[in-house]
């Protein structure tokens, strides 16, 4: 079964949902903010998604401006960046969709629709 994690009220999460349920496919649900991933979790995610670190950061949220992370994220280890993305859901880019293996972040249709043929 897929893992769907998104922030509810998040719109561009609202999309993938509506994707996801249109295109009838299966999942589990998460909130983000309310079961915020863990640093082993965000290790495995990390790995299956065979992209930068950096992409798992939501930096369009509050959180990321107020931290400043722009400027300190190339300085900061990959151990510092997980530790700061499993402190917090709301650091973390969503939706993520999780299957077997591999990992999406954000939601381009497109890329979901590629995904999910296979």
């Amino acid at each position: 079964m897929l893992k769907f994690i998104c922030y509810p009220k998040c719109t561009t999460c609202q999309k993938a949902k509506k994707w996801l349920d249109d295109n009838k496919i299966e999942y589990e649900l998460r909130d983000i903010k309310a079961d915020k991933p863990t640093l082993d979790e965000l290790k495995l995610w990390h790995t299956a998604s065979g992209l930068p670190l950096k992409r798992f950061f939501n930096t369009s949220g509050l959180l990321y401006k107020s931290l400043d992370l722009k400027n300190r994220l190339p300085s900061m280890t990959e151990d510092e960046m997980l530790q700061l993305l499993s402190g917090d859901g709301m650091l973390v880019k969503r939706p993520l969709l999780i299957g077997e293996g591999w990992v999406l972040v954000g939601f381009k249709e497109s890329e979901w629709e590629d995904q999910l043929k296979e």
